[in-house]
Formats: structure tokens, sequence, C-alpha cells
């Protein structure tokens, strides 16, 4: 069953569906940065950081601020840090995990030998 704010988490993670929107929302964690800084940052082409910029403007996800020729962004919820580093703790736990049950097989595989 869909709800709105089932739709809105939906929404969120889908703007935070690729790897250079989660490298730009990290690199606005501290500050805003205007787009040429936060382009040469990320090492990305000027064309490449619009196109992603533009889905997290359109989802709300960051928010920009005009200074004369500059545009400036920042987070619009800095909450969103935080779940990005509580995914982060996710993975790790699940890759320990990976790393232990490979660990355990390593000696069996070596029995065979």
């Amino acid at each position: 069953m869909t709800t709105p704010l089932r739709s809105f988490k939906a929404e969120i993670f889908q703007a935070l569906a690729h790897p250079t929107r989660i490298a730009i929302v990290e690199a606005l964690r501290d500050s805003e940065l205007g787009a040429g800084a936060l382009g040469a940052s990320l090492q990305i082409e000027q064309a490449n950081l619009s196109q992603h910029l533009a889905v997290l403007r359109s989802k709300q996800v960051v928010v920009g601020r005009k200074a004369g020729n500059q545009v400036y962004y920042s987070l619009r919820d800095p909450v969103l840090v935080q779940v990005l580093d509580l995914m982060k703790q996710y993975f790790h736990a699940h890759l320990n995990d990976t790393v232990a049950l490979l660990s355990e097989m390593e000696p069996k595989r070596r029995r065979r030998a």
C-alpha cells in the first residue's frame, strides 16, 4: 500500500540513487559551495554536474542561492548527511559479515587442496 509518506521517501531515495549525487550531498555536508568549486572538487564536467544538481533541486534535496553570476548550493536539510552516515554503517556491518563468512570458508578450501 502506497502512502504519501512512502512516496516521499521513495522520491528522496531516487534522488540519491546515483553515486555522483551522493558525492554532491557529501561535498555539501559542511557548507555551501559554488557550482564551479563543487565541480572542481568532484572532478566532474559542468554539464554533468548541472544534470545531477537539477535532479537534487527537483526533489528539494539541495537549494541554490544566486550571488551575481555564481550559484551557491547547500543542503536543504543536513539530516540527509546523517542518513548517508547510517547507510555507511549499514554497509560496513554487512561487509564485515561477508568478510567473516569468507574467513570461515578459507580453511575448508585449504583442507581440500
